[in-house]
């Protein structure tokens, strides 16, 4: 568990400033998305209530329900009873 908030506050703090997709969880409970990038795949842990902006270059993300999703870095991933919707 340690080891994917990690990785998700390494992945943000690498994308600096720079304007990206971005993510709410509206669930009470902790929700996770697999963000692939680069070729590289980073875990990023969504408290309950928490909004986070990744992916500024584009990725794929894999959704809580197995759904792989391309993102250009525009979208909204918005979190709500467990399913995931992309705006």
């Amino acid at each position: 568990m340690w080891k994917s908030v990690v990785a998700a506050i390494a992945f943000l703090a690498l994308g600096g400033s720079a304007f990206g997709a971005s993510a709410v969880n509206k669930d009470a409970q902790t929700r996770t998305l697999i963000v692939t990038e680069g070729g590289g795949k980073t875990e990023l842990a969504l408290a309950a209530g928490e909004t986070v902006e990744f992916c500024p270059n584009g990725c794929f993300v894999t959704l809580p329900n197995g759904d792989l999703e391309a993102l250009t870095g525009s979208e909204t991933v918005e979190i709500s009873g467990g399913i995931a919707r992309i705006k």
